[in-house]
């Protein structure tokens, strides 16, 4: 049996073996700011150019119960903005197959319906071997918080690593995600 003193020199190594292993792959050294986009309009979002700024980076649907999300993700937008908060939807047809069309049909429900301003990715892998390498880097920081249908939201701190993260059914207008984004743009 061990005694105490064993158990917590073994509990130790352990610790200090999974944050060696965890800095030695890389990964969890990039920040979100290291990732870019191809945005529905044909150039590139690139997320260096929000270096310091927080980011709501999440992966929208057209066809989706959730879809009247974007009015909120809009209302969140105009209403921090200013303060330096950026929204990127990144259209996905992972779930549910409820992304099937092309940028024009997913400019039509976003921008037309939704009245969307903030930018919107091209479509894009969100999980799975060919996931884009941003969700395959939030993945690795947040294993047990990887989308698991449309409208998952990583808030991304003025650090560039995720603050917080929000599952498809928590709106973006809740007082949840409302707090989370003025505590991280009052993070200096």
């Amino acid at each position: 049996m061990m005694n105490r003193r064993t158990m917590l020199t073994a509990l130790l190594a352990t610790a200090a073996a999974t944050e060696r292993a965890s800095a030695d792959s890389g990964m969890s050294r990039i920040s979100a700011y290291a990732f870019s986009f191809p945005a529905l309009s044909g150039d590139d979002i690139r997320l260096a150019a929000f270096t310091g700024k927080p980011l709501l980076v999440v992966n929208t649907a057209s066809l989706c119960g959730y879809t009247p999300q974007y009015a909120g993700l809009q209302e969140l937008w105009s209403e921090f903005r200013a303060r330096g908060l950026t929204i990127i939807g990144v259209p996905s047809n992972d779930f549910g197959s409820q992304e099937p069309g092309g940028s024009s049909e997913i400019s039509e429900t976003a921008h037309h319906q939704y009245g969307v301003t903030f930018p919107i990715a091209a479509k894009a892998v969100v999980v799975g071997a060919k996931a884009h390498p941003f969700y395959k880097w939030a993945a690795e920081a947040r294993p047990r918080e990887v989308p698991r249908w449309n409208f998952h939201k990583y808030l991304i701190g003025r650090d560039g690593y995720i603050a917080e993260v929000f599952p498809s059914a928590v709106e973006p207008t809740d007082t949840r995600i409302k707090t989370a984004v003025a505590k991280v743009l009052a993070d200096t």
